[in-house]
């Protein structure tokens, strides 16, 4: 079958486009940027097709002779509280566009409701369910609660919280029952439906065999990973402060933070289905997901995370727009070392930043972080994907990977941090073995110039330091 697969950068379509590929499919990929889309070895039944799907125009690459197609984008990581009609845009173009195609099934993964008074990110989910279904075409739709699996944003804030506090002062929706389900079932509902007739014009829940409350969750994923936690539940926390608790805690961004917030305050529970029974798909337990999470982080093969396709407003033009770093009108901090051993040097720069931290003066980098989180940045929470691999695309502490090139030996990252301008950080060896590292910072007015020249004592400090570790 040819399948088109939206969102292709994202991290359920990552977990998704795989096992599309293994079972014999010519899949078609979207993505709104080619240049974050990066693969070593991209199988020849894969084309990948340039789509915005908030610029109409740009729908005229999807092919007509499409037979599946998954619908699995939505917006509620972006910044900014108009998630909801960007979701609506991207849902009417795509209706519009598929209409004109060969196409025989929608298959769209949405969430649970159970309630009249939904969160704005349910009722947007269920607003793209009500045009997604005004096709013509078959719809299938797929409605999951939280999703366990390595990566995940359920998963990692979950995470967060239970390593970092061994004592909880917890807002009251930590009481909100919910029915998780793994990563791999969520996959194998959304493989398993293709093609399936008793499913079109249907929805079903979807949802592990344990109802838990939120609690319940953090104190089972404690014992699986044999930490004693205490969780004390306090009814004063407002839904305002208790998104600032999440996003100080944990690695979301506080509009995510903010969305989840009036989420957790409904029950997630999945209404009665044999749907499960009629894929013969088994249906996996809460505690063994942690488990099963767990043990792809151990081997580092995380194969993708909410955290690399989290929308920034500072990327909206695409990677390839910030590839070539300005020359003019910009401050350098440019140092070289000559290196002695160039794989051990290139190892050290691929496995830069996250939980291997920058390699000299670790605690000013989480400074740094700290200052911008208090300014409503990203700061240094969100790690990497992987602890020896990079991708273009990848979010990397407070940094996004534009170029990472084995071949080039050139890793280039550019700042997600709040900065009165922009700023590139790149390493290079060339062929005599020179390694050289190059800080650039394009101001943005007099501010922007007056920050370059109040931090110059500090990446006199940090740069030389760092650049010494890598060539070592």
């Amino acid at each position: 079958m040819k399948i088109l697969l939206t969102g292709l950068t994202g991290y359920i379509a990552q977990r998704l486009l795989p096992v599309l590929i293994d079972n014999g499919h010519q899949v078609v990929g979207c993505v709104r940027d080619k240049s974050r889309f990066h693969q070593k070895h991209v199988p020849s039944n894969l084309e990948i097709i340039e789509v915005d799907f908030l610029q109409k125009e740009s729908l005229k690459a999807i092919p007509e002779d499409i037979d599946i197609a998954y619908y699995l984008i939505h917006s509620m990581s972006t910044q900014g509280d108009d998630f909801e009609k960007l979701e609506q845009t991207c849902a009417l173009h795509f209706k519009e566009r598929i209409k004109e195609t060969k196409t025989r099934q929608i298959i769209y993964l949405s969430g649970i409701v159970n309630e009249s008074a939904l969160s704005k990110h349910l009722m947007s989910r269920k607003n793209v369910e009500s045009i997604l279904s005004g096709a013509s075409i078959p719809l299938t739709t797929l409605r999951a609660g939280i999703i366990v699996g390595s990566g995940s944003a359920s998963f990692e804030i979950i995470r967060d919280l239970v390593e970092k506090l061994p004592v909880m002062v917890a807002p009251r929706w930590l009481k909100t029952k919910s029915q998780p389900i793994a990563i791999r079932n969520v996959i194998q509902f959304l493989y398993g439906v293709i093609g399936r007739p008793e499913t079109y014009h249907k929805n079903f829940d979807i949802g592990g065999p344990d109802i838990l409350t939120y609690k319940e969750m953090l104190l089972h994923f404690a014992r699986v990973r044999g930490l004693t936690r205490h969780i004390y539940v306090v009814p004063v926390m407002t839904p305002k402060l208790s998104s600032y608790w999440l996003y100080f805690v944990t690695s979301t961004s506080y509009s995510l933070a903010k969305n989840l917030v009036n989420s957790m305050k409904i029950e997630v529970i999945c209404q009665p289905n044999n749907l499960a029974a009629l894929l013969k798909i088994d249906l996996i337990d809460y505690d063994s997901s942690i488990q099963l999470a767990f043990d792809k982080i151990e081997q580092n093969q995380v194969l993708s995370s909410w955290k690399d396709a989290q929308t920034s407003k500072l990327l909206k033009k695409g990677v390839a727009h910030y590839m070539d770093v300005p020359v003019n009108g910009c401050f350098k901090d440019t140092r070289k070392a000559k290196i002695t051993d160039q794989q051990a040097s290139l190892s050290r720069i691929w496995s830069i930043g996250g939980k291997n931290g920058w390699y000299f003066g670790n605690w000013l980098w989480e400074i740094r972080g700290f200052i911008d989180q208090l300014n409503g940045g990203v700061g240094m929470r969100r790690g990497r994907r992987s602890d020896t691999d990079i991708l273009v695309g990848d979010a990397l502490d407070f940094w996004r990977v534009l170029v990472a090139s084995k071949e080039e030996n050139r890793l280039l990252l550019y700042a997600e941090m709040k900065l009165p301008g922009e700023a590139w950080l790149e390493f290079k060896i060339d062929e005599h073995q020179i390694l050289t590292q190059t800080a650039t910072f394009r101001p943005l007015g007099l501010y922007g110039r007056l920050y370059w020249y109040a931090v110059l004592p500090f990446h006199a400090l940090l740069f030389n330091g760092l650049l010494k570790r890598i060539a070592r």
